[in-house]
Protein backbone atom coordinates (compact mmCIF):
# COMPACT_ATOMS: atom_id res chain seq x y z
CA UNK A 1 0.00 0.00 0.00
CA UNK A 2 1.80 3.34 -0.96
CA UNK A 3 1.64 6.11 1.56
CA UNK A 4 -1.01 8.38 -0.63
CA UNK A 5 -3.38 5.71 -0.09
CA UNK A 6 -2.63 5.72 3.80
CA UNK A 7 -3.06 9.52 3.82
CA UNK A 8 -6.35 9.95 5.93
CA UNK A 9 -8.62 13.08 5.05
CA UNK A 10 -9.89 14.03 8.71
CA UNK A 11 -7.73 15.03 11.91
CA UNK A 12 -8.54 12.69 14.99
CA UNK A 13 -10.42 13.61 17.73
CA UNK A 14 -10.95 12.27 21.44
CA UNK A 15 -14.40 9.72 20.55
CA UNK A 16 -13.00 9.58 16.62
CA UNK A 17 -9.31 8.69 17.28
CA UNK A 18 -6.22 7.65 14.64
CA UNK A 19 -4.51 4.90 14.77
CA UNK A 20 -1.24 5.20 14.57
CA UNK A 21 2.01 2.64 14.63
CA UNK A 22 2.06 3.03 18.83
CA UNK A 23 -2.06 2.81 19.79
CA UNK A 24 -4.44 5.50 19.22
CA UNK A 25 -4.04 8.71 18.78
CA UNK A 26 -6.87 11.04 21.09
CA UNK A 27 -6.72 14.66 20.26
CA UNK A 28 -7.64 16.95 22.93
CA UNK A 29 -9.38 20.64 22.32
CA UNK A 30 -8.84 22.29 25.07
CA UNK A 31 -11.56 25.58 25.57
CA UNK A 32 -9.75 28.80 25.45
CA UNK A 33 -6.78 26.52 24.39
CA UNK A 34 -6.14 26.49 28.07
CA UNK A 35 -6.02 24.37 30.64
CA UNK A 36 -6.08 24.81 34.71
CA UNK A 37 -3.16 23.43 37.16
CA UNK A 38 -5.65 20.06 37.92
CA UNK A 39 -6.74 19.74 34.54
CA UNK A 40 -3.18 19.93 33.36
CA UNK A 41 -1.92 17.22 35.77
CA UNK A 42 -4.94 15.10 35.41
CA UNK A 43 -3.88 14.72 31.72
CA UNK A 44 -0.64 14.07 32.56
CA UNK A 45 -1.60 11.35 34.63
CA UNK A 46 -4.15 9.89 31.96
CA UNK A 47 -1.44 10.22 29.40
CA UNK A 48 0.73 7.97 31.86
CA UNK A 49 -1.57 5.54 32.25
CA UNK A 50 -3.34 5.28 29.59
CA UNK A 51 -0.93 6.26 26.71
CA UNK A 52 3.28 6.73 26.20
CA UNK A 53 3.37 9.47 28.47
CA UNK A 54 3.90 11.81 25.72
CA UNK A 55 1.36 14.60 25.42
CA UNK A 56 1.53 16.30 21.31
CA UNK A 57 1.41 20.13 21.02
CA UNK A 58 -0.53 20.12 17.45
CA UNK A 59 -0.33 23.48 14.70
CA UNK A 60 -4.30 23.78 15.72
CA UNK A 61 -3.22 24.83 19.36
CA UNK A 62 -4.51 21.24 20.47
CA UNK A 63 -2.69 18.20 22.53
CA UNK A 64 -2.84 14.84 21.56
CA UNK A 65 -2.21 11.38 23.61
CA UNK A 66 -0.30 8.62 21.96
CA UNK A 67 -0.40 5.17 22.32
CA UNK A 68 -3.63 4.52 23.63
CA UNK A 69 -4.54 0.85 23.54
CA UNK A 70 -8.29 0.11 21.70
CA UNK A 71 -9.50 -1.38 25.34
CA UNK A 72 -8.53 1.83 27.18
CA UNK A 73 -10.24 4.53 24.61
CA UNK A 74 -13.93 4.58 27.05
CA UNK A 75 -11.76 5.06 29.73
CA UNK A 76 -9.65 7.74 28.22
CA UNK A 77 -12.95 9.40 27.15
CA UNK A 78 -14.10 9.18 30.61
CA UNK A 79 -11.33 10.35 31.99
CA UNK A 80 -11.26 13.38 29.70
CA UNK A 81 -14.74 13.91 30.52
CA UNK A 82 -13.96 13.93 34.19
CA UNK A 83 -11.21 16.83 33.73
CA UNK A 84 -13.93 18.82 31.70
CA UNK A 85 -11.62 18.64 28.71
CA UNK A 86 -14.87 16.61 26.28
CA UNK A 87 -17.46 17.76 24.76
CA UNK A 88 -20.61 15.33 25.90
CA UNK A 89 -21.39 14.47 22.03
CA UNK A 90 -18.97 13.44 19.33
CA UNK A 91 -20.73 16.01 16.95
CA UNK A 92 -20.14 18.65 19.11
CA UNK A 93 -16.51 17.85 19.56
CA UNK A 94 -15.80 17.60 15.79
CA UNK A 95 -17.07 21.19 15.25
CA UNK A 96 -15.03 23.16 17.65
CA UNK A 97 -12.26 23.52 15.36
CA UNK A 98 -11.59 26.54 16.99
CA UNK A 99 -8.16 28.24 17.74
CA UNK A 100 -8.05 31.38 19.50
CA UNK A 101 -5.11 33.73 20.41
CA UNK A 102 -2.96 32.98 23.26
CA UNK A 103 -3.09 36.50 24.55
CA UNK A 104 -6.94 36.56 25.06
CA UNK A 105 -7.73 38.51 28.32
CA UNK A 106 -10.43 37.89 30.38
CA UNK A 107 -13.65 40.14 29.02
CA UNK A 108 -12.01 40.82 26.00
CA UNK A 109 -13.63 40.61 22.19
CA UNK A 110 -11.63 37.26 21.50
CA UNK A 111 -13.27 35.67 24.93
CA UNK A 112 -16.89 37.09 23.73
CA UNK A 113 -16.64 35.81 20.34
CA UNK A 114 -15.54 32.13 21.09
CA UNK A 115 -18.28 32.00 23.40
CA UNK A 116 -20.78 32.97 21.35
CA UNK A 117 -19.54 30.90 18.51
CA UNK A 118 -19.38 27.97 20.78
CA UNK A 119 -23.07 28.59 21.99
CA UNK A 120 -23.91 28.48 18.27
CA UNK A 121 -21.90 26.02 16.83
CA UNK A 122 -25.38 23.46 16.37
CA UNK A 123 -26.11 26.48 13.61
CA UNK A 124 -23.17 26.00 11.32
CA UNK A 125 -23.75 23.49 8.02
CA UNK A 126 -21.39 20.33 7.45
CA UNK A 127 -18.25 21.31 6.97
CA UNK A 128 -15.29 19.74 5.77
CA UNK A 129 -13.77 17.88 8.76
CA UNK A 130 -10.79 19.74 8.60
CA UNK A 131 -12.01 23.14 8.04
CA UNK A 132 -11.91 25.45 11.82
CA UNK A 133 -12.00 28.73 13.29
CA UNK A 134 -9.39 31.28 14.42
CA UNK A 135 -10.22 33.98 16.81
CA UNK A 136 -7.56 36.55 16.32
CA UNK A 137 -8.99 39.81 17.28
CA UNK A 138 -6.16 41.07 19.18
CA UNK A 139 -4.63 44.46 18.46
CA UNK A 140 -2.26 42.53 16.07
CA UNK A 141 -3.41 38.96 14.74
CA UNK A 142 -0.72 36.36 15.30
CA UNK A 143 -2.86 33.54 13.65
CA UNK A 144 -2.33 34.22 10.24
CA UNK A 145 0.23 31.59 9.10
CA UNK A 146 -1.82 28.78 11.07
CA UNK A 147 -4.46 26.79 9.62
CA UNK A 148 -8.00 27.98 9.68
CA UNK A 149 -10.79 28.93 7.30
CA UNK A 150 -13.01 31.45 8.83
CA UNK A 151 -10.76 34.03 11.10
CA UNK A 152 -11.88 37.28 13.11
CA UNK A 153 -9.55 39.63 13.13
CA UNK A 154 -9.00 43.16 13.75
CA UNK A 155 -9.26 45.53 10.80
CA UNK A 156 -6.47 48.11 9.80
CA UNK A 157 -8.12 51.44 10.68
CA UNK A 158 -10.03 49.69 13.44
CA UNK A 159 -13.18 47.22 13.93
CA UNK A 160 -13.55 43.65 13.53
CA UNK A 161 -13.37 41.40 10.21
CA UNK A 162 -14.01 38.68 9.00
CA UNK A 163 -11.62 37.01 6.55
CA UNK A 164 -11.73 34.08 4.70
CA UNK A 165 -8.27 32.09 4.59
CA UNK A 166 -7.17 32.45 0.76
CA UNK A 167 -8.24 36.16 0.40
CA UNK A 168 -5.98 39.34 1.68
CA UNK A 169 -9.09 41.35 3.14
CA UNK A 170 -11.91 40.24 4.63
CA UNK A 171 -15.81 41.98 5.53
CA UNK A 172 -16.91 43.89 8.28
CA UNK A 173 -18.59 42.92 10.90
CA UNK A 174 -19.74 44.27 14.99
CA UNK A 175 -19.37 41.70 17.94
CA UNK A 176 -23.56 41.21 17.80
CA UNK A 177 -23.05 40.16 14.21
CA UNK A 178 -20.08 38.25 14.03
CA UNK A 179 -21.47 34.53 14.54
CA UNK A 180 -24.72 35.57 12.51
CA UNK A 181 -22.42 36.70 9.90
CA UNK A 182 -20.44 33.65 9.94
CA UNK A 183 -22.89 30.80 9.69
CA UNK A 184 -24.19 32.93 6.23
CA UNK A 185 -20.68 32.36 5.47
CA UNK A 186 -20.32 28.91 5.71
CA UNK A 187 -23.87 28.38 4.43
CA UNK A 188 -22.24 30.21 1.24
CA UNK A 189 -19.61 27.63 1.07
CA UNK A 190 -21.71 24.59 0.93
CA UNK A 191 -24.18 26.22 -1.40
CA UNK A 192 -21.43 27.25 -3.65
CA UNK A 193 -20.18 23.77 -3.98
CA UNK A 194 -17.05 24.29 -1.50
CA UNK A 195 -17.42 20.83 -0.05
CA UNK A 196 -14.78 18.67 -2.62
CA UNK A 197 -12.08 21.88 -1.95
CA UNK A 198 -12.01 20.73 1.38
CA UNK A 199 -10.43 24.09 2.41
CA UNK A 200 -11.69 27.37 1.97
CA UNK A 201 -8.27 28.81 0.48
CA UNK A 202 -8.80 26.41 -2.26
CA UNK A 203 -12.55 26.90 -2.82
CA UNK A 204 -11.86 30.96 -3.20
CA UNK A 205 -9.37 30.82 -5.95
CA UNK A 206 -12.21 29.59 -8.21
CA UNK A 207 -15.15 31.00 -6.33
CA UNK A 208 -14.69 34.50 -5.67
CA UNK A 209 -17.34 35.14 -2.70
CA UNK A 210 -19.23 38.46 -2.73
CA UNK A 211 -17.19 41.68 -3.51
CA UNK A 212 -18.88 43.29 -0.58
CA UNK A 213 -16.79 40.24 1.65
CA UNK A 214 -13.59 41.80 1.18
CA UNK A 215 -13.46 45.25 1.85
CA UNK A 216 -11.20 45.55 4.23
CA UNK A 217 -7.73 44.94 5.31
CA UNK A 218 -6.71 43.86 8.61
CA UNK A 219 -4.36 44.80 10.90
CA UNK A 220 -0.54 44.44 10.38
CA UNK A 221 0.52 40.74 11.81
CA UNK A 222 1.61 40.95 15.93
CA UNK A 223 4.58 39.21 17.58
CA UNK A 224 3.83 35.50 18.59
CA UNK A 225 4.91 33.88 21.28
CA UNK A 226 8.83 33.86 22.39
CA UNK A 227 10.13 31.64 25.23
CA UNK A 228 10.66 33.69 28.29
CA UNK A 229 9.10 36.01 30.61
CA UNK A 230 5.91 38.09 29.62
CA UNK A 231 3.10 40.04 32.07
CA UNK A 232 1.17 37.10 31.86
CA UNK A 233 3.35 34.46 33.08
CA UNK A 234 6.14 31.92 31.52
CA UNK A 235 6.86 30.95 28.33
CA UNK A 236 8.93 27.60 27.43
CA UNK A 237 9.02 25.69 24.22
CA UNK A 238 8.94 22.07 23.37
CA UNK A 239 10.92 20.61 21.00
CA UNK A 240 8.65 19.24 18.24
CA UNK A 241 5.47 20.35 20.20
CA UNK A 242 6.47 17.19 22.42
CA UNK A 243 6.00 17.08 26.12
CA UNK A 244 6.47 14.57 28.14
CA UNK A 245 4.02 13.87 31.38
CA UNK A 246 6.27 13.43 33.92
CA UNK A 247 8.54 16.60 32.87
CA UNK A 248 5.42 18.97 32.42
CA UNK A 249 4.08 17.38 35.75
CA UNK A 250 7.33 18.71 37.59
CA UNK A 251 7.08 22.29 35.65
CA UNK A 252 3.77 23.11 36.74
CA UNK A 253 4.45 21.34 40.16
CA UNK A 254 7.47 23.77 40.71
CA UNK A 255 6.64 26.94 39.26
CA UNK A 256 3.20 26.74 40.70
CA UNK A 257 1.70 27.94 37.66
CA UNK A 258 -2.08 28.28 37.70
CA UNK A 259 -2.59 27.63 34.27
CA UNK A 260 -1.26 26.41 30.95
CA UNK A 261 -2.45 27.84 27.38
CA UNK A 262 -1.29 26.17 24.28
CA UNK A 263 -0.30 27.85 20.73
CA UNK A 264 -0.01 26.79 17.69
CA UNK A 265 3.77 27.48 17.64
CA UNK A 266 5.13 24.40 20.39
CA UNK A 267 5.01 26.69 22.88
CA UNK A 268 3.09 26.97 26.21
CA UNK A 269 2.51 29.72 28.25
CA UNK A 270 2.42 28.89 32.50
CA UNK A 271 -0.15 31.46 33.98
CA UNK A 272 1.59 33.22 36.81
CA UNK A 273 4.22 31.05 36.94
CA UNK A 274 7.30 31.37 39.27
CA UNK A 275 10.84 30.75 38.06
CA UNK A 276 12.00 27.66 38.54
CA UNK A 277 13.94 24.81 36.89
CA UNK A 278 13.32 24.61 33.19
CA UNK A 279 12.95 20.60 33.18
CA UNK A 280 13.97 20.45 29.44
CA UNK A 281 11.88 22.87 27.91
CA UNK A 282 13.17 25.53 25.73
CA UNK A 283 13.60 28.83 27.37
CA UNK A 284 15.76 30.26 25.25
CA UNK A 285 14.02 32.21 22.08
CA UNK A 286 17.53 31.49 19.54
CA UNK A 287 17.46 27.63 20.50
CA UNK A 288 17.48 26.35 16.51
CA UNK A 289 14.87 23.34 17.64
CA UNK A 290 12.23 26.29 17.77
CA UNK A 291 12.84 26.48 13.96
CA UNK A 292 12.83 23.04 12.87
CA UNK A 293 10.18 20.52 12.32
CA UNK A 294 9.83 16.65 12.51
CA UNK A 295 6.96 13.76 12.89
CA UNK A 296 7.24 11.07 15.93
CA UNK A 297 8.79 9.18 12.68
CA UNK A 298 9.37 5.66 13.45
CA UNK A 299 8.37 3.41 15.26
CA UNK A 300 5.68 5.17 16.49
CA UNK A 301 4.00 6.02 13.19
CA UNK A 302 3.21 2.92 11.05
CA UNK A 303 3.13 4.78 7.89
CA UNK A 304 7.24 6.13 8.79
CA UNK A 305 9.88 4.25 7.75
CA UNK A 306 12.82 5.96 9.80
CA UNK A 307 14.01 7.57 12.93
CA UNK A 308 13.25 11.64 12.45
CA UNK A 309 13.42 13.38 15.82
CA UNK A 310 16.88 12.46 17.21
CA UNK A 311 18.07 13.32 13.48
CA UNK A 312 16.03 16.56 13.44
CA UNK A 313 17.76 17.14 16.77
CA UNK A 314 21.48 16.92 15.26
CA UNK A 315 20.74 18.80 12.53
CA UNK A 316 19.38 21.85 12.96
CA UNK A 317 21.93 24.08 14.33
CA UNK A 318 23.08 23.61 11.01
CA UNK A 319 20.30 24.58 9.00
CA UNK A 320 19.18 27.83 10.65
CA UNK A 321 17.20 28.46 7.24
CA UNK A 322 14.45 25.50 7.62
CA UNK A 323 14.84 21.63 8.79
CA UNK A 324 12.03 19.25 8.38
CA UNK A 325 12.35 15.79 8.99
CA UNK A 326 9.12 13.53 7.72
CA UNK A 327 9.07 10.22 8.40
CA UNK A 328 7.21 10.16 5.21
CA UNK A 329 5.83 11.80 1.91
CA UNK A 330 2.37 12.92 3.71
CA UNK A 331 4.65 15.57 5.84
CA UNK A 332 2.05 15.57 8.93
CA UNK A 333 4.70 17.76 11.19
CA UNK A 334 4.73 20.48 8.74
CA UNK A 335 3.08 20.30 4.83
CA UNK A 336 4.73 23.29 3.69
CA UNK A 337 7.57 24.05 1.74
CA UNK A 338 11.02 24.39 3.86
CA UNK A 339 14.81 24.99 2.75
CA UNK A 340 15.76 21.54 3.75
CA UNK A 341 13.12 18.48 3.61
CA UNK A 342 14.81 15.23 4.54
CA UNK A 343 11.98 12.65 3.20
CA UNK A 344 11.75 8.51 5.17
CA UNK A 345 11.38 6.51 2.18
CA UNK A 346 12.49 2.79 2.64
CA UNK A 347 14.33 3.49 5.49
CA UNK A 348 16.24 6.34 3.90
CA UNK A 349 16.08 9.76 3.49
CA UNK A 350 15.25 11.91 0.04
CA UNK A 351 16.40 15.27 0.08
CA UNK A 352 13.48 18.00 -0.80
CA UNK A 353 15.03 21.87 -1.61
CA UNK A 354 12.86 24.67 -1.06
CA UNK A 355 9.99 22.23 -1.13
CA UNK A 356 6.88 20.25 0.13
CA UNK A 357 7.54 16.68 1.53
CA UNK A 358 6.11 15.52 -1.42
CA UNK A 359 7.89 16.97 -4.07
CA UNK A 360 11.04 16.00 -6.57
CA UNK A 361 13.69 15.34 -4.33
CA UNK A 362 17.09 16.40 -5.47
CA UNK A 363 18.51 13.09 -3.28
CA UNK A 364 17.67 9.47 -2.79
CA UNK A 365 18.39 7.30 -0.55
CA UNK A 366 20.76 8.69 1.59
CA UNK A 367 21.96 7.26 5.19
CA UNK A 368 21.93 9.60 8.31
CA UNK A 369 26.06 9.92 7.93
CA UNK A 370 25.43 11.41 4.64
CA UNK A 371 23.14 14.33 6.07
CA UNK A 372 25.81 15.58 8.75
CA UNK A 373 27.49 17.31 6.04
CA UNK A 374 25.07 18.14 3.13
CA UNK A 375 24.14 21.32 2.42
CA UNK A 376 20.90 22.92 1.21
CA UNK A 377 21.50 24.97 -1.82
CA UNK A 378 20.43 28.37 -1.57
CA UNK A 379 19.35 28.85 -5.00
CA UNK A 380 17.21 25.93 -5.35
CA UNK A 381 14.12 26.17 -6.95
Amino acid sequence: MSVKDRIKGWCPGAYRPMMSGDGLIVRVRPRLGRLGADQTLGLCETARHFGNGIIDLTSRANLQLRGIADDDHQAVLAALLALDLLDTTPELESRRNITITPFWQAGDINLQLHNDLCARLGELPDLPAKMGFAIDAGPHPVLGDGSADFRFEAGATGGLILRLDGLAWGRPVTPQTAIDTLIETAIWYCDTGGAPAKRMKHHVRTTPPPDTWVEKAPASPGKRLAPGTIPMGMVFGAAFGSLDADTLSALMTDSQATALRVSPWRMFLLENARPCARHGYITDPADPTLRAHACPGAPACGVATVETRRLARALAPRHPDGLHVSGCAKGCAYPHPCAMTLVGNDGRYDLVEQGHPWDQPRQRGLLPADLMTIKARPDAL
